[in-house]
């Protein structure tokens, strides 16, 4: 499945993963002072974002069909591939650019990579 975001379209996906299950009114509630968007915008990207199956409107309820993480793993990937040939090293060199790791984030990243790493 595509998980491609616009910025508007992400931007209603945390406040339903923050809210949800949430009534579409008050989604549209949060979005105006927290986005200024009117409710034709909101329910226009609500609308779009259903259509798509990653939200869910029931009866006004409205409620995320794919979780956060995901998202942020398609996104993840789809950066790696388009602007780093597939290479994290290369996607985590330019991260990182001068920046120097504490003990413990050095730690925990190398925690990490056993964790994945194919045996």
């Amino acid at each position: 499945m595509n998980y491609k975001l616009c910025d508007g379209e992400y931007h209603l996906m945390e406040l339903v993963w923050e809210l949800e299950p949430v009534t579409s009114t008050a989604l549209y509630k949060e979005c105006l002072p927290r986005l200024g968007w009117k409710k034709s915008t909101t329910y226009t990207l609500l609308r779009k974002l259903c259509e798509r199956g990653l939200l869910l409107n029931q009866d006004s309820i409205v409620t995320s069909l794919v979780k956060k993480d995901a998202i942020a793993r398609f996104d993840s990937k789809d950066l790696i591939e388009k602007r780093f040939d597939c290479s994290l090293p290369k996607f985590i060199a330019a991260f990182l650019g001068e920046k120097k790791l504490s003990k413990d984030e050095a730690h925990e990243l190398q925690q990490l990579i056993s964790r994945y790493e194919e045996k």
